[in-house]
């Protein structure tokens, strides 16, 4: 299923399904992959530990981020594309963030797990059929479906890239 099969956009999540162009789901996981691999990682890497601005996050605390929601997405589409009926918690995105030790970690190494988190994520995706993208739950205080959630968590990555692009210009050095 394409973006386009989203009638309607989810409230909140919005913002994050519109960075995706309007392709195939896998194409969209696709993507997201080769926008990881072409990221300048000695750039980055220099810049790493560095917020953009005083209570901020560093860009390892950001590859992270990315890592941690992106595995709680997939856990609420697998909850969901099974019908399992409880409706999912949210969980506290700065709490991660504080209990996560990213900075403690290589770049590389952060890298190197979101790549495979999104592999692995772009398997499940490829094995729900069209009828479990469109099973629908509720995710903290929204209703979404499996379908919502993979453009949830590719517009989530670029939205980040760009923050990242925005503030430090390194993404097109």
């Amino acid at each position: 299923m394409k973006k386009s099969d989203i009638n309607p956009l989810p409230q909140y999540y919005d913002r994050y399904i519109n960075l995706v162009p309007d392709v195939e789901m896998s194409q969209a996981f696709d993507d997201s992959i080769r926008q990881l691999e072409q990221l300048a990682r000695g750039m980055l890497a220099r810049i790493a530990h560095t917020p953009y601005a005083p209570g901020k996050w560093t860009i390892k605390d950001i590859i992270q981020h990315l890592s941690d929601c992106e595995r709680i997405m997939c856990y609420r589409a697998l909850m969901f594309a099974r019908r399992d009926p409880e409706k999912l918690a949210g969980f506290d995105q700065d709490l991660f963030g504080a209990n996560a030790n990213a900075n403690h970690r290589t770049l590389d190494d952060l890298l190197d797990e979101l790549m495979d988190v999104r592999r692995a994520s772009k398997a499940l995706y490829d094995s729900f059929d069209d009828a479990m993208l469109k099973t629908t739950g509720r995710s903290w205080e929204y209703e979404v479906s499996v379908l919502h959630l993979g453009f949830i968590i590719v517009g989530h990555q670029i939205h980040h890239l760009n923050v990242i692009a925005e503030r430090y210009s390194t993404l097109n050095s």
